[in-house]
Formats: structure tokens, sequence, C-alpha cells
């Protein structure tokens, strides 16, 4: 019997949950399930173009054990947009970060957000709107150095 596998880290739920081609109704296709981890793997491979093995680390998983998730993602991805097949994401073993790292870049200040709260307006000391995630928060994850850890949903989304 194997090891059950570690919780992974992922930065934030997907907002939408579904996806299905354009006028087909939703029960008149098949689905795949894409596990929130595996959302994870494509948003931080495919969309912030990080190399596997800092993708890993975010995700606080081995560099073989990544490269499994984001095959089996692509995979699915690939399978729904060429069969037309409608796409849920749900379950696996993951748990979210609880804060977002920020940073102003005109008076450089950083502070943190609880996830979930949306992305801020200003920067709270000097009111500038030029501000964006901090650069080691990228990804949304605020768990360096074992901080800012969430729960683990085991098969729960």
């Amino acid at each position: 019997m194997g090891r059950r596998p570690n919780c992974r880290r992922v930065g934030c739920f997907p907002r939408n949950r579904c996806f299905k081609p354009h006028g087909i109704p939703m029960t008149e296709l098949e689905e795949l399930t894409l596990t929130v981890d595996e959302f994870e793997a494509i948003r931080l491979a495919d969309l912030q173009g990080l190399y596997h093995d800092k993708a890993a680390e975010e995700m606080n998983v081995s560099r073989q054990t990544f490269g499994r998730i984001i095959e089996s993602a692509r995979r699915k991805v690939a399978q729904a947009l060429v069969e037309a097949k409608a796409l849920t994401i749900e379950g696996g073993d993951f748990e979210v970060t609880e804060t977002r790292k920020f940073k102003c870049y005109d008076c450089q200040h950083t502070w943190e957000l609880p996830h979930g709260t949306g992305r801020p307006g200003e920067c709270p000391e000097c009111k500038s709107t030029s501000i964006h995630r901090a650069e080691e928060d990228r990804g949304g994850h605020g768990a360096r150095c074992g901080r800012g850890r969430g729960i683990c949903h085991r098969g729960l989304a």
C-alpha cells in the first residue's frame, strides 16, 4: 500500500469551476474532472511560465510529482478542447494559503491581506495605486517558511 500524498499548496480556488463548449447543453456533454492541484499546476507552469522546479516548490511537492500533475492536467484540458467535453474543477489533496503579499512600487511598502478579500485599491501607506503582488509572493503563495498555510482539503473543493 502506497503512502498518503502530501497536501499540495494552491494559491486560490478557480473563479469558475466548470467550462463547457458553447451552445451544447451540459446534459449532452461528457464531463472530465480536473483537480484543484492540477488547475494550480497549469496556472503556475503555463500561465505564469514558471519552470517545473520552481512551480514544484510553490506547490510543496517534488519536481517529479509536479511533472506527473502537470502532465495529467494538460492531457485533460486537451481532451476537453479536442473532444468537446465539459471540464469541471474540483477535488484533490490541497491546502489554500491564507494570505497574499502586496508591494507598492512607489514607496516600496509591503503588506499582507487575507486570501479572498480581493485586490487592494491603493497602498495603505502612500495611497498610490501602483501596487502589485510582491515578487516573492507571485503565484498566490504566502506560505514561505511555514507562514500562511491554510487548511488541507482532502477531496473537497
